[in-house]
């Protein structure tokens, strides 16, 4: 970027944020605005902004932003709160994710026949995670049903790192599968590296920082700004140590994330705020380039199954899993459907695409590669135009705790992305 083009984003975060509290009861969330600037400002609009794809800080961007995200809402996890409940989160997850990564397979297959299952598989995972900024009204809404928001809340902290792991091993092997070199062995070799030295690596960071934490602040040696540095110094560590033995460095920061979380759970303010700035800020200017360089473009060369499968993928794909994943939890039919449509895909899938584009070799990488960037852009402007007005309707129907019992059940109120 040019000097010119620094100006104009410093100009775009700042005036965002001298209105950003009168937005908040606006039909329109962060990331609908700033993918709106991106593409009026790009080659597709006035030209006045223009992000090489290609170019490394791009990348740079995309993987700082993935670190940060992956870190700071693994920190929030509280396991023993989860275990305790064992309620929507957990179903969303464990149920609801798989069989949505297991349906957008089916559904890439059946529309696009020349991707492979692997590479079919990629896709569904890709697409998989949800972003609760897209919805940002709903979990924000205090009329909503606390046990509501707070399940769409949790599972957006959540899957993105959960998920991560399925898309690396699968488009690893998706990239090995076309090449007549590489053996079953070489495939469970890679797999065995990523999902192993990541983790284990993390573990490391995160005891050891840890340990370090706790002695610095028992000697009273550091100061408090300082704290939200040692935050993003460990995320980084954490990866870079991770990429340097030959395992993953996402992995690393997402594992080293929540176990420094469970560690320092109740003295730590400084890891829940992490992403209140910094992490906002990155997260901002990812949908600002994806506005500038990848929505106009996704939309211009998109086909009608293009079209259908990024339809599908926001309807049929998620909220046929969500309501099996719901069976017997005794929440109303409205209900189903309001957390089923409330799962929009943002700013993992982006990253998670950048990611695969960058680092496998598909042979179908550049259809797969539009199909979650024309997914990601119908998103943001399907669930940033709906969220408030849906979640205003919704908190109506399910005001009387008498008729909507299960929506009103208390649950421990957890600190994620989206503070609720």
């Amino acid at each position: 970027m040019n000097t010119a083009a620094f100006i104009l984003v410093a100009c775009f975060v700042f005036g965002f944020g001298l209105v950003s509290r009168r937005l908040t009861v606006a039909p329109v969330t962060p990331p609908l605005v700033f993918v709106g600037l991106g593409i009026a400002f790009g080659p597709w609009g006035l030209d006045w902004l223009d992000f090489d794809v290609e170019h490394g800080a791009m990348h740079l961007l995309a993987e700082l932003t993935l670190i940060l995200v992956l870190f700071g809402d693994a920190a929030r996890i509280d396991l023993s709160a989860l275990r305790r409940e064992l309620g929507l989160p957990v179903r969303l997850l464990a149920i609801g994710m798989p069989l949505t990564i297991l349906l957008g397979a089916l559904v890439g297959k059946w529309l696009f026949p020349q991707l492979s299952w692997l590479e079919a598989a990629v896709l569904g995972a890709v697409l998989a995670p949800t972003d609760a900024a897209l919805g940002q009204a709903v979990v924000s809404n205090p009329a909503v049903p606390t046990r509501v928001r707070q399940a769409l809340n949790v599972e957006s902290g959540l899957n993105d790192g959960i998920v991560l792991p399925v898309v690396l091993v699968l488009a690893a092997l998706a990239s090995m599968s076309a090449e007549v070199t590489s053996s079953a062995t070489d495939w469970v070799r890679f797999a065995a590296l990523q999902v192993t030295l990541g983790p284990a690596v993390g573990v490391a960071v995160a005891w050891l920082g840890n340990v370090l934490l706790k002695a610095s602040v028992a000697r009273r040696w550091m100061e408090p700004p300082f704290e939200r540095l040692t935050g993003l110094a460990l995320a980084l560590l954490a990866f870079a140590c991770a990429e340097h033995v030959g395992g993953n460095g996402f992995i690393a920061a997402f594992v080293a994330g929540m176990m420094l979380g469970q560690w320092t759970r109740g003295r730590c303010e400084w890891l829940y705020d992490f992403l209140e700035a910094e992490g906002q800020l990155l997260m901002l200017l990812v949908f600002l380039a994806f506005g500038v360089s990848f929505a106009a473009p996704a939309f211009e060369t998109a086909s009608w199954r293009s079209l259908a499968y990024a339809a599908l993928s926001l309807t049929a794909v998620r909220m046929i899993p969500v309501a099996i994943s719901m069976l017997a939890a005794g929440l109303r039919f409205p209900t189903i459907l309001f957390l089923g449509w409330f799962g929009p895909r943002g700013l993992a899938s982006i990253l998670f695409g950048i990611l695969v584009l960058d680092e496998a070799e598909l042979p179908n990488e550049a259809l797969i590669f539009e199909l979650v960037m024309l997914t990601v852009l119908f998103s943001v402007v399907a669930h940033g135009v709906s969220a408030a007005p849906l979640a205003r309707r919704y908190a109506a129907m399910a005001a009387d705790p008498a008729h909507c019992a299960e929506e009103h059940r208390e649950v421990m109120v957890h600190s994620l992305r989206m503070r609720s």
